[in-house]
């Protein structure tokens, strides 16, 4: 508030739980009736296979269906809002992911690679899509990379894991630059009326071939509705 003159409210939330999304999104609702920028960023990386209490892996549910479900949950008042922009913080570790739907929540084998890599694709397909479906309302929808940024990302994966995040945060985007392309999709001009773009350093770029399959988005999106019991 200090630096940008404009009061800060907090709500405090498990964004990995269903519960604690919709208590998320209930709270918001009943405190606002505008919402002109919605940012979904929070995310993790988790080096051992953990579910949820929803039985979901915790990659998976914390990456992908936090997003679904709270922009789906408060898209009714970013409507109302329009125009409104959504922006999606996905990463570059989507390019050579893919989206195994037999293993899903790594039930079969998992590894922290390839599951960061797979909700990191959810999450540009989930953005496309959910572009494509509001085509007309006044409400954007673009994906982002924010770069390898030194956030604290990741450093709930023990000694070894921060050790190394350590040697390599010498060498990586300190915050405040690696939220510049939030910040530009959420305010410029420049983007007013773009939407199921995929962003990096604040230029449209591409995002990888499979992120552009309509069938896996609408097959993704499908199988989201149903793991959080959102109804269309």
């Amino acid at each position: 508030m200090n630096e940008t003159g404009n009061p800060v409210e907090f709500i405090t939330a498990d964004l990995s739980t269903l519960a604690g999304i919709m208590q998320a999104a209930a709270i918001f609702k009943q405190r606002h009736t505008r919402l002109h920028v919605l940012v979904n960023n929070a995310g993790g990386m988790f080096a051992r296979r953990q579910l949820t209490s929803d039985g979901y892996e915790m990659t998976f549910a914390l990456n992908q269906l936090n997003y679904f479900l709270l922009t789906n949950l408060l898209l009714d008042v970013l409507k109302a809002s329009a125009p409104a922009r959504i922006i999606c913080v996905s990463s570059g570790a989507h390019v050579g992911a893919s989206i195994d739907f037999d293993n899903l929540q790594g039930e079969k084998h998992f590894t922290f690679m390839q599951s960061y890599g797979q909700s990191k694709l959810a999450n540009v397909l989930f953005t496309y899509e959910l572009a494509r479906r509001l085509e007309g309302t006044g409400v954007t929808a673009n994906a982002m990379h924010p770069g390898f940024t030194a956030t604290g990302f990741a450093r709930n994966n023990g000694v070894l894991f921060n050790f190394g995040l350590k040697v390599i945060g010498l060498f990586i985007r300190k915050a405040d630059q690696g939220a510049q392309t939030i910040i530009f999709l959420a305010s410029s001009p420049e983007v007013e009326g773009i939407s199921g773009k995929y962003f990096m350093d604040g230029k449209a770029v591409d995002s990888s071939p499979l992120s552009h399959d309509q069938v896996l988005a609408k097959k993704l999106w499908q199988v989201s509705l149903e793991l959080t019991g959102k109804a269309e």
